[in-house]
């Protein structure tokens, strides 16, 4: 059992990091994820066509993968460079809330993504129509919800502790106590089960859609099924690891994790950031003009524009759709 972490434990912990290949990593990974999210923010920001509410999901993600690579990143990069975890009781605290919050937001945004998705085009003309309440609903959700359930450990639910090789924070994953396994089990089924629930069932129907549309091309389908792969592997793995690890640690007490193995899914975690930005937004391509002819005049949002169309080209990810732009 480890219910306290000694935070003074320098030699064993410059022992591990002086060996550390994740160090560089997490270096590099926090650069990365702070440079490109904040591209994200400053191209929506100068041009106004992307400023749109299927828009407003994507680029909530680049803001709670900003912070999470601000607050999280650099602090966790210093203290790798220093071989201990320097900031005491309360920087430990704070920056594990802090990681929690803005990860968990973010985590929450690309099931919003999903959900965007899935509204604009299996229901575009259903009774609900995606409108700007439910895009800026969905973002005020992710931070409510993220808020909601990082906020209990500061209040004796659960707690914050060093984790890995000790030069950061998290949820306890190690203590047995009562109260902390239980917060533990909620924070994973309602922090990481539900959401991916939402993007697989999202996608899911985004491809069964694809498929009664009858002049779509086996190449489009087979384009959409690569973008849905893409998405819920890079889900899988940026969180998959870090939900596991912190499972096997719960339900098997005497479980020994190797420090420099235990990182890892940390890192994985954290490396969000970077896959986010490069998935969601730096990898779309234009539709041609060759497979943008009639099908969407027929079966989706006869009154859409052509910049209404062209947002939602980029918000459905990383490649082309057989959803097609009607005449203007």
């Amino acid at each position: 059992m480890r219910d306290t972490l000694n935070f003074s434990a320098r030699s064993f912990l410059r022992e591990h990091l002086c060996c550390d290949p994740n160090k560089t990593k997490q270096k590099w990974s926090t650069l990365s994820g702070v440079i490109l999210n904040v591209l994200v923010i400053i191209v929506t920001l100068r041009h106004r066509q992307l400023r749109q509410p299927l828009n407003y999901a994507l680029v909530n993600l680049a803001v709670a993968d900003l912070g999470c690579a601000m607050f999280g990143g650099l602090p966790t990069t210093v203290t790798n460079a220093m071989g201990y975890f320097s900031l005491g009781r309360l920087g430990c605290v704070l920056e594990g809330f802090a990681v929690a919050f803005f990860g968990i937001a973010g985590l929450c945004s690309v099931a919003v993504i999903a959900i965007d998705r899935y509204m604009v085009v299996c229901r575009p003309m259903g009774t609900v129509i995606f409108q700007t309440r439910h895009a800026v609903a969905g973002v005020v959700f992710s931070w409510v919800w993220s808020f909601v359930w990082n906020t209990p450990p500061l209040f004796g639910w659960g707690s914050y502790q060093l984790e890995g090789v000790m030069t950061s924070c998290a949820p306890d994953w190690y203590s047995r106590d009562t109260a902390n396994v239980s917060y533990i089990l909620c924070y994973f089924m309602l922090c990481f089960a539900l959401p991916f629930s939402t993007i697989v069932f999202s996608y899911s129907r985004l491809l069964w859609t694809l498929r009664q549309v009858e002049t779509c091309s086996l190449e489009a389908e087979m384009q959409v099924a690569r973008m849905v792969v893409v998405m819920v592997l890079a889900f899988l793995l940026t969180w998959l690891p870090y939900a596991s690890f912190a499972l096997a640690v719960i339900f098997d007490s005497n479980l020994y994790i190797n420090p420099l193995i235990a990182t890892v899914p940390m890192y994985l975690a954290k490396s969000s950031t970077v896959f986010n930005p490069i998935i969601y937004i730096f990898m779309n391509r234009q539709v041609s003009e060759r497979e943008t002819t009639g099908v969407w005049t027929r079966y989706h949002l006869k009154n859409i524009t052509a910049a209404e169309y062209s947002i939602i080209m980029l918000t459905k990810g990383t490649i082309d759709t057989p959803l097609m732009v009607p005449a203007q």
